[in-house]
């Protein structure tokens, strides 16, 4: 019988897995014949319905730096007791603090405790990972995709200002990490979605919606194939992009 040290699946690791992108990214890779190694701040749970789920799911605090470093030495661990190669790392997952009565923290309002949690998910966490897993990835002459946002670029009526300001850090971050990891064959993009159909919607975003040139919201499983897409090798003369992902609205 085949040894599962033999595993010789392409892998990925996804960040924010447990909900809207990045559960149809789980789905899409999956269908695919990949395997993915899921993280997030909740346990699995079994409404999630992709094969190995349990066994392969890092429950992390990416706000914790402590944490994220042990999330990398496990799933380290993990990769090189199964055989897999790491060819893709998605940087999903993401933090927007409100206010306590749910509405925007502006620039003024956000208190510092709020900008450095935002900032260590959002920010400091990818290029942790990245950096974490640099050797893994120069092995597979993999890629990564941080997923930005479409505040990265304007004031959004519903988004914070740590929010944005690290979609748009993370966006530059991008660029500079698409010349620093390229020599070692890795390629590095973002995605920069919009107004996605998923349950952390605002309220009022049908408002929004009315000046979208595409007049709807994009779809979880559209997000999911861009991603699939730059980690492919269709996409292999990709690098240092940013992917708006969002029906027009930026034009």
């Amino acid at each position: 019988m085949q040894e599962e040290a033999t595993d010789k699946r392409k892998a990925l690791v996804l960040t924010g897995a447990s909900r809207g992108i990045g559960h149809a990214t789980v789905k899409r890779f999956s269908r695919e014949g990949w395997r993915v190694i899921t993280c997030s701040r909740q346990a699995f749970t079994t409404d999630c319905p992709w094969p190995a789920g349990p066994e392969d799911h890092i429950q992390v605090d990416l706000a914790d730096p402590e944490d994220v470093g042990f999330a990398i030495s496990e799933i380290r661990r993990r990769l090189e007791a199964n055989g897999s190669c790491l060819h893709a790392l998605v940087n999903n997952a993401a933090i927007s603090p409100k206010s306590d009565g749910g509405s925007r923290l502006d620039s003024i309002r956000t208190p510092m405790h709020v900008w450095r949690d935002v900032f260590q998910v959002n920010f400091f966490a990818p290029i942790m990972l990245a950096r974490g897993f640099q050797k893994e990835l120069a092995a597979a002459k993999g890629s990564i995709v941080n997923v930005t946002s479409i505040v990265g670029s304007r004031v959004h009526p519903f988004a914070g200002t740590a929010y944005a300001t690290s979609k748009a850090a993370l966006a530059s971050l991008t660029r500079e990490m698409a010349a620093d990891f390229g020599p070692s064959g890795i390629r590095v993009n973002a995605i920069a979605p919009g107004e996605i159909d998923t349950a952390i919607l605002s309220p009022g975003t049908e408002k929004l919606v009315e000046a979208i040139p595409l007049r709807r919201l994009g779809k979880p499983a559209e997000v999911a194939d861009i991603i699939y897409f730059l980690t492919s090798e269709q996409a292999s003369y990709v690098t240092g992009s940013e992917i708006h992902i969002n029906g027009g609205q930026h034009v």
